[in-house]
Protein backbone atom coordinates (compact mmCIF):
# COMPACT_ATOMS: atom_id res chain seq x y z
CA UNK A 1 0.00 0.00 0.00
CA UNK A 2 1.48 3.43 -0.65
CA UNK A 3 1.60 6.16 1.58
CA UNK A 4 0.16 9.21 0.70
CA UNK A 5 2.42 12.42 0.58
CA UNK A 6 2.28 14.79 3.12
CA UNK A 7 1.93 18.65 1.35
CA UNK A 8 3.87 20.85 1.48
CA UNK A 9 3.89 24.76 1.05
CA UNK A 10 5.74 23.97 -2.14
CA UNK A 11 2.97 22.15 -3.64
CA UNK A 12 1.05 25.58 -3.43
CA UNK A 13 3.34 27.20 -5.48
CA UNK A 14 2.24 25.69 -9.03
CA UNK A 15 -1.57 26.18 -8.96
CA UNK A 16 -1.21 29.56 -7.87
CA UNK A 17 1.54 30.12 -10.27
CA UNK A 18 -0.64 28.94 -12.70
CA UNK A 19 -4.15 30.82 -12.14
CA UNK A 20 -2.30 34.20 -11.90
CA UNK A 21 -0.25 33.80 -14.83
CA UNK A 22 -3.59 33.08 -16.70
CA UNK A 23 -4.49 36.85 -15.61
CA UNK A 24 -1.71 38.17 -16.82
CA UNK A 25 0.52 38.52 -14.63
CA UNK A 26 4.45 37.66 -15.03
CA UNK A 27 4.84 35.14 -11.39
CA UNK A 28 8.30 34.48 -9.63
CA UNK A 29 9.22 32.81 -6.39
CA UNK A 30 11.20 33.82 -3.38
CA UNK A 31 11.34 37.27 -4.18
CA UNK A 32 12.86 38.73 -0.88
CA UNK A 33 10.96 37.60 1.85
CA UNK A 34 7.78 36.97 -0.05
CA UNK A 35 7.06 33.80 -0.82
CA UNK A 36 5.13 34.51 -4.11
CA UNK A 37 5.44 37.49 -6.34
CA UNK A 38 3.39 38.71 -9.46
CA UNK A 39 3.37 41.99 -11.69
CA UNK A 40 1.36 43.00 -14.54
CA UNK A 41 2.36 45.73 -16.70
CA UNK A 42 2.15 49.17 -14.63
CA UNK A 43 -0.11 47.88 -12.05
CA UNK A 44 1.13 47.16 -8.32
CA UNK A 45 2.40 43.90 -7.23
CA UNK A 46 0.48 41.13 -6.23
CA UNK A 47 2.21 39.50 -3.08
CA UNK A 48 0.81 35.92 -2.02
CA UNK A 49 2.16 34.31 1.01
CA UNK A 50 1.78 30.47 1.98
CA UNK A 51 1.21 28.16 4.73
CA UNK A 52 -0.30 24.39 5.15
CA UNK A 53 -3.06 25.85 7.64
CA UNK A 54 -4.06 28.74 8.85
CA UNK A 55 -1.47 30.85 11.93
CA UNK A 56 -0.79 34.02 13.51
CA UNK A 57 2.42 33.50 11.90
CA UNK A 58 0.52 33.76 8.46
CA UNK A 59 -1.64 36.57 9.70
CA UNK A 60 2.13 38.28 10.79
CA UNK A 61 3.80 37.43 7.06
CA UNK A 62 0.83 39.34 5.25
CA UNK A 63 0.83 42.51 7.52
CA UNK A 64 4.66 42.86 7.22
CA UNK A 65 3.72 42.41 3.27
CA UNK A 66 1.29 45.65 3.42
CA UNK A 67 4.30 47.89 3.84
CA UNK A 68 5.27 46.95 0.24
CA UNK A 69 2.13 46.80 -1.81
CA UNK A 70 -1.96 46.59 -1.03
CA UNK A 71 -2.87 43.56 -3.13
CA UNK A 72 -1.43 40.64 -0.28
CA UNK A 73 -3.06 37.32 -0.08
CA UNK A 74 -2.94 34.53 2.30
CA UNK A 75 -2.96 30.74 0.52
CA UNK A 76 -3.40 27.17 2.07
CA UNK A 77 -4.52 24.05 0.99
CA UNK A 78 -8.21 23.64 1.08
CA UNK A 79 -9.52 20.88 3.28
CA UNK A 80 -12.99 19.25 4.01
CA UNK A 81 -15.10 18.90 6.77
CA UNK A 82 -16.89 21.35 9.43
CA UNK A 83 -13.70 22.30 11.26
CA UNK A 84 -12.17 23.57 8.22
CA UNK A 85 -15.05 25.54 7.10
CA UNK A 86 -15.74 27.02 10.43
CA UNK A 87 -12.11 28.70 10.09
CA UNK A 88 -12.28 29.46 6.67
CA UNK A 89 -15.11 31.73 7.94
CA UNK A 90 -13.37 33.34 10.69
CA UNK A 91 -10.58 33.69 8.60
CA UNK A 92 -12.35 35.54 5.65
CA UNK A 93 -14.00 38.26 8.68
CA UNK A 94 -10.62 38.45 9.91
CA UNK A 95 -8.81 39.15 6.45
CA UNK A 96 -11.69 41.81 5.56
CA UNK A 97 -10.67 43.60 8.52
CA UNK A 98 -7.20 43.86 7.96
CA UNK A 99 -7.48 44.68 4.02
CA UNK A 100 -5.97 41.22 3.60
CA UNK A 101 -6.75 38.59 0.69
CA UNK A 102 -7.48 34.82 0.90
CA UNK A 103 -7.38 31.82 -0.96
CA UNK A 104 -7.27 28.13 -1.01
CA UNK A 105 -6.02 25.21 -3.06
CA UNK A 106 -7.28 22.00 -3.73
CA UNK A 107 -4.20 20.15 -4.19
CA UNK A 108 -5.73 16.59 -5.37
CA UNK A 109 -6.57 18.62 -8.48
CA UNK A 110 -4.72 22.52 -8.13
CA UNK A 111 -8.34 24.23 -8.20
CA UNK A 112 -7.75 27.81 -6.77
CA UNK A 113 -10.83 29.72 -5.46
CA UNK A 114 -9.87 33.33 -3.95
CA UNK A 115 -12.30 33.64 -0.87
CA UNK A 116 -11.59 37.46 -0.32
CA UNK A 117 -9.96 40.19 -2.22
CA UNK A 118 -7.82 42.74 -0.76
CA UNK A 119 -9.96 45.59 0.15
CA UNK A 120 -10.03 48.57 2.37
CA UNK A 121 -12.55 48.01 5.36
CA UNK A 122 -14.76 50.06 7.58
CA UNK A 123 -16.91 48.30 10.24
CA UNK A 124 -20.64 48.93 10.31
CA UNK A 125 -21.79 50.05 14.00
CA UNK A 126 -25.20 48.02 15.20
CA UNK A 127 -27.05 51.20 17.15
CA UNK A 128 -29.48 47.94 18.51
CA UNK A 129 -26.54 45.97 19.91
CA UNK A 130 -24.90 49.10 21.05
CA UNK A 131 -28.12 50.47 22.80
CA UNK A 132 -28.42 46.88 24.47
CA UNK A 133 -25.51 47.08 25.71
CA UNK A 134 -25.97 51.12 27.10
CA UNK A 135 -29.45 49.48 28.98
CA UNK A 136 -27.36 46.70 30.35
CA UNK A 137 -24.76 48.79 31.68
CA UNK A 138 -27.02 51.67 33.21
CA UNK A 139 -29.66 48.53 34.51
CA UNK A 140 -26.69 47.01 36.26
CA UNK A 141 -26.00 47.56 40.16
CA UNK A 142 -22.31 47.94 41.01
CA UNK A 143 -19.68 45.45 39.29
CA UNK A 144 -20.53 41.99 40.42
CA UNK A 145 -18.53 40.45 37.34
CA UNK A 146 -14.75 40.04 36.93
CA UNK A 147 -13.47 40.72 33.91
CA UNK A 148 -12.64 37.43 31.50
CA UNK A 149 -15.00 34.94 33.78
CA UNK A 150 -16.68 32.30 32.15
CA UNK A 151 -19.94 33.73 30.49
CA UNK A 152 -21.68 31.34 32.76
CA UNK A 153 -23.16 32.44 36.23
CA UNK A 154 -22.82 36.09 35.39
CA UNK A 155 -24.61 38.37 37.18
CA UNK A 156 -26.64 40.76 34.54
CA UNK A 157 -29.40 43.26 35.36
CA UNK A 158 -32.20 40.86 34.77
CA UNK A 159 -30.47 38.61 37.40
CA UNK A 160 -30.05 40.95 39.63
CA UNK A 161 -33.79 42.08 39.55
CA UNK A 162 -34.62 38.12 39.71
CA UNK A 163 -32.60 38.45 43.31
CA UNK A 164 -34.18 41.16 44.67
CA UNK A 165 -36.86 39.83 44.12
CA UNK A 166 -36.16 36.40 45.50
CA UNK A 167 -34.64 38.13 48.60
CA UNK A 168 -37.89 39.95 49.57
CA UNK A 169 -39.83 36.53 49.49
CA UNK A 170 -37.16 35.04 51.49
CA UNK A 171 -37.45 37.42 54.28
CA UNK A 172 -41.43 37.88 53.42
CA UNK A 173 -43.12 34.66 52.20
CA UNK A 174 -45.60 34.17 49.15
CA UNK A 175 -46.56 37.36 48.40
CA UNK A 176 -48.83 38.90 45.62
CA UNK A 177 -45.98 40.21 42.33
CA UNK A 178 -47.27 44.12 42.94
CA UNK A 179 -46.01 44.01 46.09
CA UNK A 180 -43.01 42.48 45.24
CA UNK A 181 -42.79 45.17 42.40
CA UNK A 182 -43.77 47.76 45.07
CA UNK A 183 -41.18 46.67 47.95
CA UNK A 184 -37.77 45.62 45.47
CA UNK A 185 -38.48 48.76 43.28
CA UNK A 186 -38.26 45.39 40.27
CA UNK A 187 -41.03 47.00 37.85
CA UNK A 188 -40.81 43.63 36.17
CA UNK A 189 -41.56 41.16 39.44
CA UNK A 190 -44.18 39.72 38.13
CA UNK A 191 -42.90 39.01 34.94
CA UNK A 192 -39.45 37.52 36.30
CA UNK A 193 -41.13 35.65 38.82
CA UNK A 194 -43.87 34.07 36.33
CA UNK A 195 -41.23 33.07 33.71
CA UNK A 196 -39.36 31.84 36.06
CA UNK A 197 -35.79 31.70 34.29
CA UNK A 198 -33.25 30.37 37.42
CA UNK A 199 -35.64 27.90 38.87
CA UNK A 200 -36.45 30.21 41.99
CA UNK A 201 -40.31 30.94 41.60
CA UNK A 202 -43.00 29.18 41.96
CA UNK A 203 -46.91 30.30 41.55
CA UNK A 204 -49.04 29.13 44.70
CA UNK A 205 -51.52 31.12 43.83
CA UNK A 206 -53.09 33.71 41.12
CA UNK A 207 -50.70 36.25 41.36
CA UNK A 208 -48.98 35.08 44.60
CA UNK A 209 -45.46 33.87 44.52
CA UNK A 210 -43.12 32.49 46.43
CA UNK A 211 -39.62 30.27 46.37
CA UNK A 212 -39.32 26.77 45.16
CA UNK A 213 -36.20 24.95 47.11
CA UNK A 214 -33.85 25.70 44.56
CA UNK A 215 -34.73 29.41 45.34
CA UNK A 216 -34.16 29.14 49.09
CA UNK A 217 -30.72 27.17 48.65
CA UNK A 218 -29.01 30.22 46.64
CA UNK A 219 -30.41 32.86 49.15
CA UNK A 220 -27.67 32.79 51.06
CA UNK A 221 -25.39 33.78 47.43
CA UNK A 222 -27.48 36.71 46.83
CA UNK A 223 -26.33 38.53 50.29
CA UNK A 224 -22.81 38.83 48.78
CA UNK A 225 -23.97 39.34 44.88
CA UNK A 226 -26.94 42.29 45.84
CA UNK A 227 -25.29 46.19 46.55
CA UNK A 228 -26.06 47.38 50.27
CA UNK A 229 -27.06 43.80 51.45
Amino acid sequence: MTNQKSPREVDLYPPIKMFLEDQGFDVKAEVGPCDVMACRGDDDPVIVELKLGFSLSLVHQAIARQSVCDDVYLAVPRQGGKRFGKSLKDMKMLCRRLGLGLITVRLSDGLVEVHQDPAPYAPRKSKLRKGRLLREFAKRVGDPNTGGAVRTGLVTAYRQDAMKCANFLGGQGASKGARVAKETGVIRATRIMADNHYGWFERVEIGIYDLTPAGRKELPKFSALLPGK
